[in-house]
């Protein structure tokens, strides 16, 4: 992962806390909520995250393998959300980078046209297989996860930080 100047260091992400992450992000989204369209899809945010800081770990085949998930969950159209999810994965791995190193308010412009653009490919597969417009609502869901993507940083991060250790022997 790649850091800014005079930010600490962090211990290497667990990969059971990766997987844990992603388990109950989907746990989440399978809740019955009555999933008003403009609910955020808490599954893609980690998803994002989890490629913007560990892309060799979650990929585009997890992210597939999420959506399909997703699919056979809200019987929707067999790949619409795993369309959606690989082109997130796919554009969060093509800008990891360059997104690791603008602060907080920056990493969310970069992201919000991502998250609006594969809601943009999951309307249109839906309205070319012949499904219903959800409405205009619809479109507070990437803004939503545009703005929970902090507390995404702050939380999926917590177990990566140091604690200060005020050892003289051992700089780092």
């Amino acid at each position: 992962m790649i850091m800014r100047p005079g930010d600490p260091l962090l211990l290497p992400a667990n990969p059971l806390f990766i997987v844990f992450t992603l388990l109950l992000a989907l746990a989440v989204n399978l809740l019955p909520l009555g999933r008003h369209p403009a609910v955020p899809d808490v599954l893609a945010l980690v998803l994002v995250f989890w490629a913007v800081h560990q892309p060799r770990r979650v990929g585009i085949f997890a992210a597939f393998g999420f959506g399909l998930a997703m699919d056979v969950h809200q019987g929707a159209l067999l790949g619409q959300h795993a369309l959606g999810y690989t082109l997130l994965s796919f554009g969060a791995i093509a800008m990891h980078r360059r997104l690791l190193w603008f602060e907080l308010p920056s990493q969310m412009l970069h992201l919000l046209p991502l998250f609006l653009g594969v809601q943009l490919v999951t309307l249109l597969v839906r309205l070319a297989a012949g499904g219903m417009f959800p409405g205009w609502s619809m479109w507070l869901a990437p803004g939503l996860q545009t703005l929970l993507w902090p507390v995404a940083v702050l939380l999926l991060l917590a177990p990566q930080r140091r604690a200060p250790d005020p050892d003289q022997n051992r700089p780092l």
